[in-house]
């Protein structure tokens, strides 16, 4: 049976070494060679189809980023470990330890690792998800209309904001 969803295993208890879950493997962050992104990796720790949910704990390398994306299922993202920001729609926030986003259905988003250290978060989501949608480079256009957003897109992919 598969690990994340055997009813035996109640409990995952945390290793020593970090942010890594015992008998939780440490994935690629995506399988879509079309999405851009750095240093991030992905654990499924639960995925239960009767519940209609997964929740996922991501870890961002000092520097790295996720997608930019958007999906027709919400997020709940909280983040465990570290700082950096995060791109919800037209805002740019800053984010830390235990700050909770939420990204509604089709909002554009993007999660980045300050330079110095390691951005972890959990992450909610619908069991069945649909696929990501990237942007195009008329979304992108649009985005960049809002100072803000297009100061944080200005530094992607090779200067992470400080």
């Amino acid at each position: 049976m598969d690990q994340r969803t055997n009813p035996e295993r109640v409990v995952h208890r945390r290793a020593q070494d970090g942010y890594q879950w015992e008998a939780v493997a440490r994935l690629p962050y995506k399988e879509d060679d079309r999405a851009l992104f750095r240093s991030i990796t992905r654990q499924v720790l639960f995925s239960d189809p009767q519940m209609a949910s997964e929740l996922r704990y991501f870890e961002i390398e000092p520097g790295g980023f996720s997608t930019l994306e958007r999906h027709v299922h919400m997020h709940a993202v909280l983040i465990l470990r570290g700082r950096g920001h995060c791109l919800v729609g037209t805002e740019v926030r800053v984010v830390g330890t235990r700050d909770l986003i939420t990204v509604p259905p089709s909002t554009w988003h993007q999660f980045r690792a300050t330079a110095g250290e390691p951005l972890g978060f959990l992450c909610m989501v619908d069991a069945a998800r649909d696929k990501p949608q990237l942007p195009t480079g008329q979304d992108l256009a649009a985005l960049a209309a809002h100072p803000a957003v297009a100061a944080f897109l200005e530094n992607r992919p090779n200067q992470p904001l400080p």
